[in-house]
């Protein structure tokens, strides 16, 4: 049965990973005979019309227009992250809910285990308001367990999906200079110094590898610093001699673009610094792309690779990767076991499947609010 929704998020032309998200779900949703649409959370930027889009909303002189539109539709979405509403923290997510009258299914794609007082305060606000949370995994959900007072009923857990790469060609053997791949938006946090030092440390490989970092500058860190941190990682390059060993690739790429991409390595690197990373749509990405995977002892690795799928390494540990590095370029029997385990688990991370089950979710939950008797479902449900 069609059902209409609204999905409040960023949406493309802006460039995070929040905005990709939503497009792709609405659209693997729309495809199974929904009718999604999206409330676009503004940035200030013109953007161009879609017939996806309902509506902007920038600040709390929006919310009666906004609520308006959002309460036609069988059921609201809220992406949420701290950064992307309006006010502190964005604080104005809880003032927009407060105007909601239609059941709310809440994603979130943060969840810290450390938040600020207001930051607890408004992430638990948004739980009592939302009729169900989705968590994009099971490192997620126990972080939120620990962290917040969390209904254990209304709590779902949904993968963070990714493009389907598994009818992409992909050699099974390396290339003659193997290829490793670092991919999503460029900003300090993502480890690329350990990946780069890692370089230096495998002259004994001949023919040495070759190491990608693909993806743009972060639109956040480019406003404040422009483009420094890339020059930084690019001048160390060439301070340990292996400038001519590490490409970085400045763009944001569209599907086919990144299948591309992600089909020409044969090896992915995740040294993320993050020890609290709970979902992270990259390593969904290449677990559908098939792997093998190298990564730091984050949740949502520990979560995906510690079975043997992945190779997981320690923080900050340039040693660690380079050793991982060899062990896969030297192993063909570890290459195919961590391929097949990885091909085992992915068929749940692609985008068909993670729509088909928002879907199957969200009619739960319209079926569950038309069985109440209560006149008013969302009275007083958020105190801001």
């Amino acid at each position: 049965m069609s059902q209409s929704f609204a999905m409040i998020s960023t949406y493309p032309p802006t460039q995070c990973g929040i905005a990709t998200f939503s497009r792709s779900l609405a659209s693997s949703m729309n495809r199974l005979g929904q009718d999604v649409r999206i409330l676009r959370l503004a940035d200030g930027a013109v953007t161009p019309a879609s017939e996806m889009i309902i509506g902007d909303h920038a600040s709390a002189r929006d919310i009666p227009r906004s609520a308006q539109l959002l309460n036609r539709h069988d059921a609201v979405i809220v992406q949420h992250e701290f950064g992307i509403y309006p006010g502190e923290d964005g604080e104005g997510v809880l003032h927009l809910l407060g105007e909601i009258t239609v059941p709310v299914i809440s994603i979130l794609h943060t969840v810290g285990e450390r938040p600020t007082y207001r930051q607890r305060r408004i992430l638990q606000s948004l739980l009592d308001a939302s009729d169900a949370v989705v968590v994009l995994s099971n490192a997620a959900l126990d972080a939120l367990v620990r962290t917040y007072d969390a209904d254990m009923d209304r709590t779902y857990v949904i993968p963070h999906g990714a493009p389907d790469f598994r009818g992409s060609y992909r050699p099974d053997v390396l290339r003659m200079r193997p290829r490793i791949l670092t991919w999503g938006l460029l900003s300090e946090g993502k480890g690329i110094e350990w990946g780069i030092t890692a370089m230096s440390l495998l002259r004994d490989i001949d023919p040495m590898p070759i190491y990608y970092i693909v993806g743009q500058t972060h639109p956040k860190v480019a406003a404040r610093d422009g483009h420094r941190y890339r020059y930084e990682l690019g001048e160390m390059a060439r301070r340990m001699g292996v400038g001519d060993r590490v490409h970085f690739v400045d763009g944001y790429l569209d599907n086919n673009g990144l299948t591309r991409l992600i089909m020409s390595a044969d090896m992915y690197l995740l040294p993320y610094d993050s020890r609290e990373q709970v979902t992270s749509g990259v390593l969904s990405e290449a677990m559908v792309a098939g792997g093998p995977i190298i990564a730091t002892h984050f949740p949502h690795a520990i979560e995906l690779l510690g079975d043997g799928t992945g190779m997981l390494v320690k923080h900050e540990s340039p040693n660690a990767i380079a050793e991982a590095v060899r062990q896969i370029i030297r192993d063909p029997q570890l290459r195919h076991t961590m391929r097949a385990k990885t091909a085992a688990k992915s068929s749940s991370f692609v985008w068909p499947a993670v729509g088909s089950a928002m879907t199957s979710l969200t009619h739960s939950v319209v079926r569950s609010a038309q069985r109440r008797t209560l006149p008013t479902m969302h009275s007083d449900r958020v105190s801001a």
